[in-house]
């Protein structure tokens, strides 16, 4: 494992050789600096084939990264927010790491429960007393 590898977790090590930069122009503000200098950048990294991840990771991720992937499910992140280059490939990577960690997060699994008897009970009452009232309409509208 190298020294600039990513951390994502515990478990997940994303080495920086996987990951891809790109400087762009950035649009918006910034005045003359912003159309003279490449100051976005934007990450991209082969979600669908990284060996870094297991298969079960590598599923769950896609399936919550889904809109963030292209079709050959490749993840693409951008950030123009910052007038430096540097400080874009710094907030970039720190949103892919936090992405990834929140992805890879396991689902709780579900608990089956019963209703308590006095919810069962308050639902019956409920619907016992819906049933007189419809009944008192249709012997007060028949007369």
């Amino acid at each position: 494992m190298a020294e600039d590898d990513l951390i994502i977790n515990a478990h997940v090590r994303i080495p920086a050789t996987e990951l891809t930069y790109r400087a762009t122009r950035a649009s918006g503000p910034g005045g003359q600096n912003v159309n003279k200098t490449e100051s976005a950048v934007e990450l991209t990294f082969d979600l669908a084939r990284t060996p870094s991840l297991t298969e079960d990771e590598r599923r769950r991720a896609m399936a919550k990264l889904a809109s963030h992937l292209d079709s050959d499910g490749v993840l693409h992140l951008e950030s123009h927010s910052e007038r430096s280059q540097l400080r874009n490939r710094e907030e970039v990577t720190r949103r892919f790491a936090q992405l990834l960690r929140e992805a890879l997060v396991p689902p709780k699994p579900r608990r089956k429960t019963k209703p308590t008897r006095s919810s069962v009970e308050a639902r019956l009452q409920s619907k016992k007393r819906a049933g007189q009232r419809k009944q008192q309409r249709r012997l007060t509208s028949d007369e």
